[in-house]
């Protein structure tokens, strides 16, 4: 985890986190006007009753839809960590989630389930669905995003191992290029004895419902 609590990779995410409210109404004006531009170049004319308000409309949602470049990992996790002494197989599965694709910033969405072994800290079950929320909502690739809620727990409570698995269907692939609506990625990240010990790591896909 960067120093600044935003996870790998943090990069340029700075500046929307620590932006004045000034600032903040700014990029909002920028990104309206970039998105009028948008409606000029497909052929619209953004005068017209019903895209009047579309660029500031869509400047608004999209920066919802990515309000995860404003949130810190340690403000997600808070004061969530317990020392239970607990040592058996924590899981969270099934926990929706929806990000925007970073190559055609089209949705892509699925499910994301995410266990782990504890060394005696447990961290609050709601908080798994937060870090992975935390990551959805930042352009991403499903592998990157992965790989970022399994460093983020493994740097939150560090525990002898992590599983993370991500289910999605990408819009980029339904609605445009090969157009196969239906199609899944899956990708996995396993770390610790998720990734050296087999046996742990069949326990904890079978738990979710992807052992064979």
């Amino acid at each position: 985890m960067d120093k600044d609590g935003l996870g790998w990779p943090a990069k340029s995410t700075l500046t929307r986190l620590n932006s004045t409210p000034l600032e903040a109404a700014q990029t909002s004006a920028k990104l309206s006007a970039a998105v009028k531009t948008i409606l000029e170049c497909l052929g619209e004319d953004p005068e017209r009753e019903g895209l009047k308000r579309t660029p500031e409309r869509y400047a608004k949602a999209l920066l919802w839809m990515t309000r995860g470049y404003e949130e810190r990992l340690s403000d997600v996790i808070s004061n969530a960590v317990f020392d239970e002494d607990h040592e058996e197989m924590v899981i969270v599965r099934d926990i929706e989630i929806s990000s925007l694709c970073e190559h055609h910033l089209v949705p892509f969405r699925g499910k994301i389930h995410i266990g782990y072994l504890p060394n005696r800290l447990v961290l609050g079950l709601s908080k798994l669905a937060r870090i992975a929320e935390t990551f959805a909502r930042r352009l991403q690739v499903q592998e990157r995003l992965t790989k970022q809620v399994a460093l983020a727990l493994d740097e939150a409570i560090a525990p002898q191992g992590v599983g993370v698995v991500v289910e999605a269907e990408h819009m980029c692939m339904a609605m445009r290029g090969i157009q196969k609506p239906g199609a899944t990625t899956v990708t996995s990240c396993m770390l610790g004895v998720f990734r050296d010990r087999a046996k742990t790591r069949q326990e904890f896909l079978s738990l979710i419902g992807k052992g064979r």
